[in-house]
């Protein structure tokens, strides 16, 4: 192991964390990570835009108000989870625009209020996701991995570029860590529009189907960013299943699961046309063989090693 990896490891013998400030903390993500956190006894502050109405409540206004420092001081971690869903289509211009301001107002946000902590400041872990390697055919990608040129750009992927920037000015006083999370095996996740389709026998490849598609539990997603925490990690870190599949790979598994055909292809240009090449080429049709080296590195080790384990747990939930 090189010194690099052996300096990413997790010191065991490291307290863990005590408080944690989390902003995003409705979503999915954030109240998963909410609930573990305080299941083991862990101090929690949210925050929040509208008026605080509980003690463990924070009001801040992004984009339009500094956040007092106050609110971050004495905390661990910091774990910025803003951004409105990729999920909703179509990716309208209008829409477009509020998938950068919640993702961008947010960090640039937090990232003013630790520069003003100097070296006091808390960790940083700032949510990005694999987007930003962008449209990668035949390349096995991890976080040494060159950013995405040209034809391999896509929106999200410039999206990502421009969120990580906006955390890694947090300055020097800050442990920042990226969190480039791959889209969730879950039912409130990508599996969201999948399980309809499956449910009434129209599932099928998108596009090729041949495309590696990164993902990653739910629970492995909580797991991680806690493991982060109370590591001494920093950097970009691929919250990434570690077995790679396919579209069709993930398809089928979603359909043996629920015991219904497989057969409905979805042309590219078909998805293009119904959900706009912005949404389509970023979420469905990009190909990506993302791999979570540096979290591996790390010694984690993952509940949900293959989508079929996700699946299965995502149905069950």
């Amino acid at each position: 192991m090189s010194d690099a990896q052996e300096g990413r490891r997790t010191d065991a013998s490291r307290r863990g964390a005590a408080r944690v400030v989390v902003s995003g903390a409705s979503g999915l993500i954030g109240s998963a990570l909410v609930d573990s956190l305080r299941a083991d006894g862990i101090d929690v502050v949210r925050l929040v835009r509208r008026p605080a109405r509980a003690s463990d409540e924070f009001s801040w206004a992004p984009g339009e108000a500094p956040l007092d420092p106050d609110a971050l001081a004495g905390a661990d971690a910091v774990v910025c989870l803003n951004g409105a869903s990729i999920g909703r289509l179509p990716w309208t211009r209008s829409y477009r625009s509020e998938l950068r301001r919640s993702r961008i107002a947010p960090t640039r946000t937090i990232a003013a209020a630790l520069r003003e902590l100097g070296p006091a400041a808390p960790a940083l872990l700032a949510a990005s996701a694999v987007g930003v390697y962008g449209d990668r055919p035949g390349e096995r990608l991890t976080e040494s991995s060159r950013g995405a040129r040209g034809a391999e750009r896509t929106f999200l992927g410039e999206l990502c570029e421009e969120w990580e920037r906006e955390a890694l000015a947090a300055g020097p006083g800050a442990r920042v860590v990226l969190l480039r999370t791959a889209p969730l095996l879950h039912r409130r996740g990508v599996l969201k529009p999948l399980v309809a389709l499956t449910r009434f026998g129209l599932s099928g490849p998108l596009g090729s189907g041949r495309q590696f598609w990164p993902w990653i539990s739910l629970e492995d997603e909580v797991r991680a960013i806690r493991h982060l925490i109370d590591s001494d990690f920093a950097g970009p870190v691929n919250l990434v299943g570690p077995r790679p599949a396919t579209a069709n790979e993930t398809g089928r598994a979603l359909a043996r699961a629920m015991r219904r055909p497989f057969l409905v292809p979805a042309p590219a240009w078909a998805l293009r046309l119904g959900l706009g090449r912005d949404a389509a080429d970023s979420l469905l049709l990009a190909d990506a063989r993302v791999e979570p080296s540096a979290l591996v590195d790390t010694g984690f080790a993952f509940a949900h090693p293959t989508p079929e384990s996700a699946i299965a747990a995502a149905l069950a939930d």
